[in-house]
C-alpha cells in the first residue's frame, strides 16, 4: 500500500505543495519501479495526485506493461543515495536513482518543472546536491520558557514539535513539514534548542522516545533526527561530580547514553552543541579546548555514523564596552583557529556566515577558509531576528547567494568550503502559514534550494516558490516586492553595515543606542564627529588581518572597503565621501527615506494582487505590511534625528527630520 500523504488540518496552508502542483503529474499514466519506505512515499504522492487529476499509478511492470508518460526506476547503481537523473524519450519522462532519497528529490523536481517536464525530448541530466547536509535547526523549547517563550526568536506560532510540555500527541502536521522540507532538499532537522535547559536535556535519556516519534513521522521523507544536547548532561542527567572531556568516567557516560539513542532511533543524525557560549556550559570550566569536548562527543557517536556539530558560536558577552581593543567580531577566529586538524572527523564545526549575529550585512566571517584541517558547516539564519521578524518582508536569498558565492580562501567559495554542510535556524511553526508571515515560506524554500547547489541563480529559486505556491497570475508583482525586499530593509534600518541599533532583548524596531553601553559588544561609536568601528590592523583591532590577503587588504583601509561594510570596518567622519559619490551622513538620509518609499511602494503592488491571491493570505499579507510601514517610518525617524543630531549636518535635500 503506498504511504498516505499528510492531511493537514483545516485553514492550514499548503505552502508550495497546494494540489495544483501535482496537476501535470496526476493527469498522467506513472509507472514506479522498485521498492523500499521512500519509494511507498513517492507511490502515495503519485497515487493522490492520480485519483485528484485523473490518471493512473502502476507499480513494477515489466517493459510489455505499455506505454508510461512518467517512470521513477529505482535500481541504478552508479548514482549516490540522493543523486537522481531525468531525461524524455519517445513520450516518456524517466526519473532513475540508486536510493529512495534520490528518487523522492525527482520526483519533487518533476513537480516544480510541471508540463515542461512532459514537453519534447529532454537529453539525461544527473542532479546531485553540492552538499551532502542540509540541515534546520528549531529552537524550540519543550517547557515554555519565561523569556524566549516556546520557540526562541520564532516568529510563527508555538512549536510544531512540543506542546505542554511533551512531545505532541498529534504529529500529522510534523510529517507534513517533511514533506515540504523534502521538496526544497532539506534532510535533517534539528528538533529542540541549542540553549538547553534541564527539561529538553531530558530528552537525551529518559525523554528519548518523545524524540523517537517524531523520527518516525519525519523518516518517509527522508528527513534525519538530531539532537540539541547539554555539554553538562553528565551532571545534570548522570549524577557525576564532573562533565570534563577527558574523564573516563564521563566519556563512559555518553558512550552509553548515546547507544540508547541509537537503539530507539537507529537512523539518528548526532548531536548540535551550544558551549561555553552565553552562559551555556562547556569544555572551559575543565581547562579543556573545544575540540577536546567535540571529541568526547564524536567519540560517542562514531560507532553508529553520527555527527557531532559544535557551534563557533562564542565570545565574550559580558564586555565592556570602555575597551576599544576587545572585539566581538574576532572571537570565533581566535578560539577556533589554532585549534584547526585537532577535530575528530566527525566532528563538525559550525559557524555563522558573519563574525556577529545575523545581520541585515555583514562581512562573511574569516574562519571560513581559515581551517582547511577541519570540517566546516556554515550556519544561516531563516528566522528572521535581525531582519523584521516575520512582520516584514525581506526575502534573504540574494544575501545567502552572495554569501555562497564569496571567495574566501585560494579560489574556493563558502559553498565549497562548507564540507561539513549548510545549516540554518527555522522559521517555521504552528502557525497556518507556517512561517507566520506567508511570503517569508519564501526564505526556507530558497534555503534548501541554495543548500542542493549553492550556485543556483536565487531570482530562479524564487520563480519556483512563487509559481507553485501561487501559480502564475500573480508572479511579476511577487517576483518584484520580493527581490529586492533585503535591500530595502537594509535601507531603513542599520546603514553600511554598522549593524544592530535595535530594541534590547527582543531585538525588534530601531534603537540605535540600544546596546551601545551594554556588555555584549556590539557598538557602533556614534560621535559628533563621525561612527563606526576601527576594525583596521593599523589603528583598531586588528580584525581585518584576519582575512585572506586580498580581502585584507580591501577592508583594511576606507579608501578601499566596499561602502556597504564600511562603517564595520571602519570610524569615519559624517563627511567621508563614499564610493557612490554620497557622503556617510547624506546616504544615511537618503536610504532612511528611499526605504520607507519603497515598502509604500510594495504595499500598493500587494494590494493590487487581490483578485488573484487566496483572500485569507492575502489578508494577512496585507495586515503585515501595514505593520511594515509604520515600522519603517519609526526606523526612518528615530536613525536620520539621531545622526542629524549627533552631526548637526542637515539633509541637503531639506526633508522634515525632527
Amino acid at each position: 500500500m503506498p504511504l498516505p500523504v499528510p492531511v493537514l488540518p483545516e485553514g492550514v496552508d499548503p505552502a508550495w505543495l497546494p494540489p495544483a502542483a501535482f496537476r501535470a503529474i496526476g493527469g498522467r499514466r506513472t509507472l514506479i519501479r522498485g521498492s523500499g519506505p521512500l519509494v511507498e512515499t513517492v507511490h502515495g504522492e503519485v497515487a493522490q495526485a492520480g485519483r485528484k487529476f485523473g490518471g493512473r499509478v502502476v507499480r513494477d511492470a515489466g517493459p510489455e506493461g505499455g506505454a508510461y508518460d512518467l517512470v521513477l526506476d529505482l535500481g541504478v547503481h552508479d548514482l549516490g543515495d540522493e543523486d537522481f537523473t531525468v531525461a524524455r524519450e519517445n513520450g516518456t519522462t524517466t526519473v532513475t536513482a540508486s536510493g529512495g532519497r534520490g528518487l523522492l528529490y525527482g520526483l519533487f523536481h518533476v513537480v516544480r518543472l510541471g508540463e515542461a517536464a512532459f514537453a519534447g525530448e529532454r537529453a539525461r541530466e544527473t542532479h546531485r546536491p553540492a552538499l551532502a547536509l542540509r540541515m534546520l535547526d528549531h529552537w524550540d523549547n519543550v517547557a515554555v520558557h519565561p523569556v524566549m517563550g516556546q520557540v526562541e526568536r520564532g516568529y510563527a506560532g508555538g512549536s510544531l514539535f512540543w506542546e505542554d510540555g511533551r512531545a505532541r500527541e498529534d504529529l500529522e502536521r510534523v510529517r507534513a513539514y517533511g514533506r515540504l522540507l523534502a521538496a526544497c532538499g532539506i534532510n535533517a532537522v534539528a528538533v529542540n534548542n541549542v540553549n538547553v535547559h534541564e527539561t529538553e536535556a531530558r530528552l537525551l535519556t529518559d525523554r528519548i522516545g518523545e524524540v523517537a516519534a517524531i523520527a518516525d513521522v519525519l523518516r518517509p521523507y527522508g528527513v534525519r533526527t538530531h539532537l540539541s544536547v547539554s555539554f553538562a548532561a553528565p551532571v545534570v542527567l548522570g549524577g557525576l561530580s564532573t562533565a570534563d572531556p577527558l574523564d573516563e568516567a564521563v566519556r563512559g557516560w555518553w558512550a552509553g547514553a548515546t547507544r540508547a539513542v541509537y537503539e530507539a532511533i537507529p537512523d539518528f543524525g548526532g548531536y548540535v552543541v551550544k558551549a561555553d557560549s552565553e552562559g551555556q556550559p562547556g569544555p572551559f570550566a575543565y581547562g579543556r579546548s573545544h575540540a577536546d569536548g567535540a571529541n568526547l562527543l564524536a567519540a560517542a557517536l562514531e560507532p553508529y555514523g553520527g555527527t557531532v556539530h559544535w557551534r563557533a558560536f562564542v565570545y565574550d558577552h559580558r564586555q565592556d564596552w570602555r575597551d576599544r581593543s576587545t572585539d566581538r567580531a574576532r572571537a570565533a577566529y581566535d578560539h577556533f583557529v589554532p585549534l584547526d586538524g585537532a577535530f575528530a572527523d566527525n566532528a563538525v564545526l559550525q559557524v555563522k556566515h558573519g563574525p556577529i549575529d545575523f545581520q541585515v550585512r555583514e562581512p562573511v566571517s574569516p574562519l571560513i577558509g581559515a581551517m582547511p584541517g577541519t570540517r566546516l558547516a556554515v550556519e544561516l539564519q531563516v528566522t528572521q531576528e535581525y531582519t523584521g521578524q516575520q512582520r516584514h518582508v525581506c526575502w534573504l536569498g540574494p544575501m545567502w547567494s552572495e554569501v555562497l558565492r564569496f571567495t574566501a580562501e585560494q579560489g574556493a567559495s563558502v559553498g565549497e568550503l562548507a564540507r561539513g554542510g549548510l545549516i540554518a535556524v527555522s522559521n517555521a511553526g504552528d502557525d497556518p502559514f507556517w512561517t507566520g508571515h506567508p511570503l517569508a515560506q519564501a526564505n526556507l524554500y530558497t534555503f534548501g534550494r541554495l543548500a542542493w547547489g549553492p550556485d543556483a541563480e536565487p531570482g530562479e529559486v524564487l520563480d519556483e516558490w512563487i509559481g507553485l505556491t501561487f501559480g502564475p497570475g500573480p508572479a511579476e508583482g511577487l517576483h518584484a516586492v520580493l527581490d529586492r525586499s533585503w535591500r530595502t530593509y537594509e535601507k531603513y534600518t542599520a546603514p553600511l553595515g554598522v549593524g544592530f541599533m535595535v530594541q534590547p532583548g527582543h531585538h525588534y524596531g530601531p534603537s540605535v543606542d540600544g546596546y551601545e553601553y551594554s556588555p555584549w559588544g556590539t557598538y557602533h561609536f556614534a560621535d559628533r564627529d563621525g561612527i563606526g568601528v576601527d576594525r583596521s590592523v593599523a589603528t583598531g583591532t586588528g580584525y581585518a588581518g584576519q582575512y585572506a590577503k586580498p580581502w585584507a587588504e580591501l577592508y583594511e583601509s576606507p579608501d578601499t572597503c566596499p561602502d556597504e561594510l564600511l562603517l564595520f570596518f571602519h570610524h569615519v567622519s559624517y563627511g567621508h565621501t563614499l564610493h557612490s559619490g554620497k557622503t556617510v551622513i547624506q546616504h544615511i538620509y537618503d536610504t532612511r527615506f528611499e526605504g520607507v518609499a519603497e515598502v509604500e511602494e510594495a504595499r500598493e503592488v500587494w494590494a493590487s494582487l487581490a483578485g488573484l491571491v487566496d483572500p485569507v493570505r492575502h489578508a494577512r499579507v496585507a495586515e503585515r505590511y501595514e505593520e511594515q510601514l509604520r515600522s519603517a517610518r519609526e526606523w526612518c525617524d528615530q536613525v536620520n534625528s539621531y545622526f542629524f543630531r549627533k552631526s548637526g549636518v542637515l539633509d541637503e535635500r531639506g526633508r522634515r527630520i525632527y
